[in-house]
């Protein structure tokens, strides 16, 4: 059974999860984590200070090691706010890749909080109900709003504990304009998630990260310290990811906004003796709780339910699901997959079930082409993705709209679908006028270079899929595909109004596709 591994570069700490798959599922073998602050000197200048970047490359230098001892058959890096922020990323990026031979994924507010989703539902009890999920890291907040595994709505929004804290709270204890600047910021910024979020009515709150940790751990730590509040924290046991018996922590709303005030008169090393905080935590904690209080009370809520799962668990489970079909994670990646498909299309002015035949046709191509193009399964989602996304660009112009489509599959978010396979799917869809993929277009250079013979493959497969897709008012034809070594045959069944179109269409691609694949494309109607 495979073995993954999962790095978490966030702007607060690293972390390394490594698990090892078993019977469709994940078994943790190894966990570790770093305090780096590694966007403490973003959030104030918009560059990594080298002292951070040393910090968190001898951080990941011992995740190597450990990834190395596990015999890990698959890594993936991802990084977060800080360093989607800083203006010296690239360099940061090259150190880690030259120290350690990983390529770090900078990922969106938005992919980060589908992965953390994604680890949620797939290893939390409850959590395919009716679900708030927070997750407050140290650049930003992540708020998803989930409906049977599902995610309906989800906000970034700038709101992290080490951004806030360099932003606003400079002194210690912080001052009344202070304070107040920071609750205005929070304000705004919660108002405005709110308006996509709205007032959602679910069974549980669920909060990730360090912060919500504490907070509800010093409700039962420390039960005299909030005596004031109206209910103090409660634990119950389940069954943590492991297997094991472990403790999950609840906050009420009351006891999370007294903490939250009565932290900000105190000083950092009073804050610190607070069990439950430490000395790490208490230099970071107080914006993050004043969007906990804020947040909770402002939709409603009475508290939350604490879960240790994060982004690398999210990692893991996508992991599992690109390589297990069985497993529960797939399901719930291939329906958020679409789903981001079928929103795009709507966006820009394209039925889901207008191009449904095109989708259709290109993974028939795909599968009875196989000895023909032999490209890695992933390129039939992605060849279909691209059939159903190549009109997009129509909504700006209809001139040139094949160069618009690009542009928008490739900046915008779409779930499931990270930043390198954005731009793959982008330049399928790109090439299907008259211009060809060249290796220094534009499109190209964000295609890695070991990947423009596989796109060049699948542009072929597309441009065919364009050409047996001719008058949508009619049903599409049907088609099977004959390979033999010299030549290809096309076989295509006609419906009402015949085939006419379709073939004149296929016969002027048959001069590309005998380039590409070295071939005869031949088309017979029968």
């Amino acid at each position: 059974m495979p073995t993954f591994a999962a790095v978490d570069i966030g702007s607060n700490s690293c972390r390394l999860a490594i698990a090892r798959v078993e019977q469709h599922h994940l078994k943790t073998l190894h966990e570790d984590r770093e305090v780096t602050r590694l966007g403490e000197s973003v959030f104030e200048t918009g560059n990594i200070s080298p002292e951070a970047m040393a910090k968190t490359v001898e951080a990941l230098k011992r995740f190597h090691k450990a990834v190395q001892e596990h015999v890990v058959d698959r890594v993936r890096v991802v990084a977060t706010s800080a360093t989607r922020d800083a203006r010296n990323s690239e360099a940061f990026r090259a150190w880690v890749k030259s120290v350690t031979g990983w390529t770090v994924e900078v990922i969106s507010g938005l992919e980060e909080g589908r992965l953390i989703h994604l680890g949620v539902v797939s290893l939390e009890a409850g959590a395919r109900g009716n679900v708030l999920l927070i997750d407050l890291g140290g650049g930003s907040c992540e708020i998803t709003v989930s409906e049977g595994g599902r995610i309906r709505e989800m906000v970034s929004l700038p709101l992290g504990a080490v951004r806030l804290q360099q932003e606003f709270l400079r002194t210690d204890p912080p001052t009344k304009e202070e304070v107040a600047r920071l609750r205005k910021f929070i304000d705004r910024e919660l108002s405005r998630g709110q308006k996509k979020l709205g007032m959602p009515r679910v069974g549980l709150v669920i909060a990730t990260s360090g912060t919500a940790a504490a907070l509800a751990s010093v409700g039962m730590e420390e039960a005299d310290a909030v005596k004031k509040a109206a209910k103090t924290a409660r634990v119950s046991s389940i069954k943590t990811r492991a297997g094991l018996k472990g403790k999950i922590l609840e906050a009420a709303t009351g006891n999370v906004r007294y903490l939250a005030d009565r932290m900000l008169k105190m000083t950092n090393a009073q804050r610190a003796a607070i069990p439950g905080i430490g000395e790490r935590r208490s230099e970071i904690i107080c914006g993050g709780a004043q969007v906990f209080a804020a947040l909770l009370e402002r939709m409603g809520l009475k508290g939350y339910r604490y879960s240790p799962l994060g982004l690398r668990d999210g990692v893991l489970a996508q992991m599992l699901a690109d390589v297990d079909t069985r497993a529960s994670a797939h399901k719930t990646m291939e329906a958020e997959r679409w789903e981001g498909v079928t929103q795009l299309c709507r966006r820009y002015g394209v039925d889901p079930k207008t191009v449904a035949p095109e989708r259709e046709h290109a993974k028939k191509l795909f599968d009875q082409l196989q000895k023909v193009h032999e490209l890695p399964a992933e390129y039939r989602l992605w060849l279909e993705a691209a059939a159903m996304m190549q009109n997009v660009g129509k909504y700006l112009n209809h001139q040139g709209h094949h160069r618009h489509t690009q542009y928008i599959i490739a900046n915008s978010e779409v779930f499931g679908f990270s930043p390198q396979q954005r731009a793959i799917v982008a330049a399928i869809a790109r090439y299907l006028g008259k211009s060809r993929p060249e290796p220094m277009d534009r499109p190209m250079r964000y295609v890695p270079v070991e990947e423009h013979g596989n796109v060049g493959k699948a542009v072929v497969l597309l441009r065919l899929t364009q050409a047996l897709n001719q008058d949508r008012a009619t049903a599409a034809v049907g088609l099977r595909a004959k390979v033999y070594p010299k030549r290809v045959v096309l076989e295509l069944v006609p419906v009402r109004g015949g085939a006419e179109l379709e073939v004149w269409s296929l016969k002027k691609e048959a001069g590309y596709f005998r380039e590409v694949f070295r071939r005869e494309l031949l088309i017979d109607v029968v």
